[in-house]
């Protein structure tokens, strides 16, 4: 028997049985020939107009390559037959198509004879888009009717409310930032539902509870989202800003296993995608599982888990490193400000359904609610937005003693802060310097979350360690503790506390 042959068997194990295989046996082919991917070539073609003209210079795709319309907005892409969408990045000064509040810019591939002919007509806006407005929603997660119900009846209500605050006319657009549903593909229908009250465009971003979960592989897992809302990955222009929005959730074939992870199809779109756009020019990147976060500093963790942050996040950086960029994330259930170099702000969004609709916060004490973010020309202004309080709603005052070893110190919780904030005391009038940032658990989580029993609803949530909590440690005897807070843009938020020595009470 020859050396490989023995090998070979040993392998099978086989060999000390007194078996031999027959030569035809060896190279005998599978009973089942296995599935082959059709790369059939096909050859997609249209144009892009507004009131029968043409317009130049629009980025259209298959999710794979990128092209540009010419002077009379005609386009012609030779794709294969694994695209599934033709679809283009809308361009500045232009309308979101939706159907209530769902943004329509695709079309599926459906060939004939190995061509797909797509045209997309857009709708000039009735005015200048160089200011505009977007929110953020962050994990609406809905597991159940109850919490679809209060999605509806609470959040979509109160977006519509911020909306009118703002001049009549002021362009809004919406982000749904991932886990649009928890598992429940039925309450798709409510989720969409809660987007035409509010009755704005919203985008929406896949996330690891939008997925078919018994797909083989990751491209298997997307199929539903693909069907309700168009492409995982895609861009889109308003005034000065490009956006972007990513899929980062790599399904890895089990049951809600998951990474933080771009695929190399994505980057090397994405690296076409930004082809197009300026230097200089500020890019907002929308994706479900932060880019980074610090959460593993916070609960004194060696590194970051797999599927809490993107593993290749560093490529995506360096595609980013022309621009001015904001990544807008959520997954955490937390709010956080993450900074890389001196051009990337990752906004990672505490969540509309706050700490999975248990209770009215998330559990690092941010409020459930979501990000405003308002445009002008190139430049972004941010704020949180608490459900069902008012936009001045930016922090939380504790009492002395409310934070354990901390037993002679006022807490404040300032949810959205970042290092330009600054947080300042004064007692009885007098200005006593800034509050001292410190990690910690938030009292109300505490009293909401902590323990086996509660929240009665999901008995698994449990405070987590914040590092936007601050401290001072006030006179003992009667006083009034002021906090002001002002943040990078020069808003000043105030609460206070009345002491009487050492026993306190939220004023």
């Amino acid at each position: 028997m020859s050396q490989k042959r023995r090998t070979f068997l040993k392998s099978l194990g086989l060999t000390g049985m007194g078996l031999t295989l027959a030569p035809n046996l060896l190279q005998a082919k599978p009973a089942i020939p296995a599935r082959g991917k059709d790369l059939s070539t096909v050859t997609l073609s249209g144009k892009v107009y507004a009131q029968g003209k043409g317009i130049a210079g629009v980025s259209v795709t298959d999710g794979i390559n990128v092209v540009t319309t010419d002077s009379a907005g005609r386009y012609e892409l030779l794709s294969n037959a694994t695209a599934d969408f033709v679809y283009l990045s809308i361009p500045r000064g232009y309308e979101f198509e939706n159907e209530k509040s769902i943004t329509r810019f695709y079309k599926r591939i459906v060939p004939q004879r190995g061509r797909f002919k797509a045209d997309f007509e857009l709708k000039r806006l009735a005015q200048d888009d160089t200011r505009h407005n977007f929110v953020v929603w962050a994990d609406p997660q809905i597991i159940s009717k109850e919490d679809a119900e209060q999605l509806k009846r609470e959040s979509a209500p109160d977006l519509k409310q911020l909306m009118s605050s703002y001049p009549q006319g002021t362009l809004f657009h919406g982000i749904g930032c991932g886990d649009l549903v928890w598992d429940k593909f039925e309450l798709f229908d409510d989720y969409q539902e809660a987007l035409a009250i509010a009755g704005i465009p919203f985008f929406q971003v896949i996330g690891n509870h939008d997925m078919n979960l018994d797909a083989r592989t990751d491209e298997g897992s997307t199929e539903k989202f693909k069907e309700l809302f168009g492409p995982t990955y895609y861009s889109f222009n308003r005034g000065e800003v490009h956006y972007v929005v990513l899929d980062d959730v790599f399904f890895i074939g089990t049951a809600k296993k998951y990474i933080g992870y771009l695929t190399e199809r994505q980057l090397a779109w994405l690296e076409q995608d930004l082809a197009t756009v300026k230097p200089g020019s500020t890019v907002v990147v929308s994706l479900h599982i932060p880019a980074y976060t610090r959460q593993h500093e916070r609960n004194k963790e060696k590194e970051p888990s797999l599927g809490g942050v993107v593993s290749n996040r560093k490529e995506l950086y360096r595609l980013l490193q022309p621009y001015k960029a904001h990544l807008m994330s959520g997954h955490t259930h937390f709010n956080e400000k993450v900074f890389e170099g001196d051009n990337i702000i990752e906004h990672v969004h505490g969540t509309v359904c706050g700490a999975w609709w248990t209770g009215p916060i998330c559990y690092d004490g941010t409020p459930g609610g979501y990000g405003v973010y308002e445009v002008k020309g190139s430049e972004l202004q941010w704020y949180y937005k608490s459900t069902g309080l008012p936009k001045e709603h930016q922090l939380r005052v504790y009492p002395v003693g409310a934070v354990a070893g901390k037993p002679e110190h006022v807490a404040v919780n300032v949810w959205n802060w970042d290092p330009n904030w600054k947080v300042e005391w004064l007692e009885d009038g007098r200005r006593m310097g800034e509050m001292t940032r410190e990690t910690a658990l938030d009292p109300l989580s505490i009293e909401l979350h902590e323990g086996a029993a509660k929240p009665s609803r999901h008995k698994w949530v449990e405070p987590q360690p914040t590092d936007h909590l601050f401290f001072a440690r006030p006179s003992a005897g009667d006083s009034v503790f002021v906090v002001q807070v002002k943040d990078r843009f020069g808003n000043v938020y105030r609460d206070e506390l009345k002491l009487a020595k050492l026993e306190s009470a939220v004023h």
